[in-house]
């Protein structure tokens, strides 16, 4: 807690610790419990004393242990922004103006690892849950982007849970947006070609009923991939095995902002063709 100067004789209340955020706003993060009557008149004080500052998005971070005070910031002005497992953030605006807050994460990312031998069969599975449960179709893995985890290790990481293979990251084929997706949030899912290090199926019993390695035209052949949108991706992983079609690998890369390294995925084939063939005209130029 922040101690209040006096002024003119008269003392404000204790404030609440916070810090300041990029854009004008504060950020309170809440570790020690107390009790909400207390809350709601630190939280008063405080927000008197950030308008006077000119402070405008108030972010206050409640960890699960203080449940107790969700219910006074509400009843003071704040709503809920976004849900972890150990908390809750909710956020207020202060001026009389237009909320330029940025909204909570919009999208889920998904992969599909599309992976085939030399004998020219695909790796598919079977379902135990979730819409394709006991219809029969074989599919390829599937699953979702861990936080902090990059698209090209969740498509490793998939594939050895579900089956047990070791494979290689090859390149992003093609990506699709649909909306509406999961709890109303807009989907991104990555079609990935990976090359494999191993071919002894283990299935993951829990979520997997079967897997194997299908022909590709048997796979191909399946009424489930003639649907639209499908359809599309079936296009592509047949222009990628027969006619050598290119797409997106992972460019490590690294911005003045934060120090970790991020992955830009580009068509590293013509990239290559069109340096080379401007060196060629400077060379020829010269």
């Amino acid at each position: 807690m922040d101690q209040v100067v006096c002024e003119n004789g008269v003392c404000h209340d204790d404030l609440l610790s916070a810090s300041n955020d990029d854009h004008d706003g504060v950020i309170v993060d809440m570790k020690e419990p107390m009790d909400a009557a207390v809350f709601r008149s630190m939280l008063r004080a405080s927000i008197s004393q950030w308008r006077k500052q000119g402070k405008k998005g108030v972010w206050i971070k409640l960890p699960i242990e203080l449940v107790n005070l969700v219910e006074t910031a509400v009843k003071e002005g704040f709503w809920y922004h976004h849900a972890e497992p150990t908390y809750l953030m909710l956020v207020y605006w202060i001026p009389q103006t237009v909320c330029t807050l940025p909204a909570n994460a919009t999208h889920c990312v998904g992969i599909g690892a599309f992976i085939i031998n030399a004998k020219r069969e695909v790796l598919v599975v079977q379902e135990k849950r979730g819409k394709l449960r006991g219809t029969g179709v074989w599919k390829i893995p599937t699953g979702t982007v861990d936080e902090d985890e990059d698209i090209f290790v969740a498509a490793i990481r998939e594939v050895k849970e579900e089956t047990g293979i070791d494979a290689e990251f090859g390149e992003v084929l093609a990506f699709r947006q649909v909306h509406k997706s999961f709890f109303g949030k807009s989907d991104l899912f990555f079609l990935c070609v990976l090359h494999p290090l191993s071919f002894d199926i283990v299935v993951q019993e829990l979520e997997i009923e079967a897997a194997q390695w299908m022909p590709f035209e048997e796979y191909l052949a399946q009424p489930f991939l003639k649907i639209p949108g499908l359809l599309n991706f079936r296009e592509v992983c047949m222009a990628k095995v027969d006619r050598g079609y290119s797409g997106f690998l992972p460019l490590p890369t690294r911005t003045h902002l934060r120090d970790e390294v991020d992955y830009l995925y580009i068509n590293t084939r013509d990239l290559e063709q069109s340096v080379s063939s401007t060196i060629s005209i400077m060379n020829y130029d010269n």
